[in-house]
């Protein structure tokens, strides 16, 4: 009987460690907080707010304003407007001519009333032939060794008019290029000469001077130098191929500064110009006779 008893002891023993062993474990409840518990996967991807856009100054699309773009200088933006930049200068108040901001509105008009933007008196008393552009032949073809014929229209024995006189301000320009004039000054459609020549052809400071402006910015002038030569006169090249001195740089008259080309335009040509504060004028009464 005790052999008996032991044995169902130990029977008894066994099958407490066998239901221990297969007994389920009962976890806690899940508690339903609703969609406001649930949480993005950190694999997510973030919204970036965007940034406001600067809304335009007031002056925008207005008659006589600009707005300031990516790479805008103010001499860019003076040779585009046909005003000089000291009377930009004016008309906006700026402490520092070297410093515009993109977005800003610049008056690139004269204010109404402002007395300072009339013509000098001296231009205005002038006998409205006097004014007129001298007659400057231009040749109809390209052809080497072709002889310049002049414009439709034009007297061939048309006397040019006298240069301007003297004055502290007047400058003794050369002609750029040697080649012939294919397209002369015309108040409305063209604001300089257009010279021929070959892709290569060496162009020419026409006077002393300074690069206020060398680059790509203002259409149909393709690569383009203007030189500041006093507080009073200007002169650009257009079309070149190569640009040969950089913004800031002293120039000598005769100076090689470029070299032809016909960046921006349907031919090999020299577009060049003279502006008399700020306004083109015909470069013929300011060159010398050939």
């Amino acid at each position: 009987m005790q052999v008996t008893g032991r044995k169902a002891w130990l029977f008894i023993a066994c099958a407490a460690a066998l239901s221990a062993c297969t007994t389920t474990v009962h976890r806690a409840p899940v508690e339903d907080r609703g969609m406001s518990a649930v949480v993005a996967p950190a694999s997510a991807t973030a919204v970036t707010p965007v940034a406001p856009v600067a809304p335009l100054p007031p002056e925008a699309g207005k008659p006589g304003y600009y707005v300031v773009q990516q790479g805008d200088t103010l001499t860019k933006i003076a040779f585009e407007a046909n005003q000089p930049v000291r009377e930009i200068v004016r008309w906006n108040n700026l402490d520092n001519p070297n410093v515009i901001n993109v977005g800003q509105a610049l008056r690139v008009a004269p204010p109404p009333g402002d007395a300072a933007a009339l013509p000098p008196a001296s231009s205005q008393s002038q006998p409205a032939q006097a004014r007129t552009a001298a007659a400057v032949p231009v040749a109809t073809q390209t052809t080497p060794g072709a002889a310049a014929q002049p414009a439709s229209g034009t007297a061939a024995t048309a006397a040019p008019l006298p240069p301007p006189s003297a004055g502290a301000d007047n400058v003794a320009f050369i002609w750029p290029v040697s080649g012939a004039v294919i397209a002369g000054y015309d108040e409305a459609d063209n604001k300089g000469l257009n010279l021929a020549g070959k892709a290569g052809d060496p162009v020419r400071a026409a006077a002393d001077g300074q690069v206020v402006y060398a680059g790509a910015g203002l259409r149909g002038y393709g690569n383009l130098i203007i030189l500041q030569h006093n507080n009073t006169f200007l002169t650009a090249y257009a079309h070149n191929q190569k640009l040969l001195v950089k913004e800031l740089q002293k120039i000598k008259k005769g100076q090689k500064i470029a070299e032809m080309g016909s960046t921006d335009s349907d031919r090999v040509q020299l577009h060049f110009e003279i502006r008399r504060s700020g306004k083109p004028v015909d470069p013929a009464r300011y060159l010398p006779p050939r």
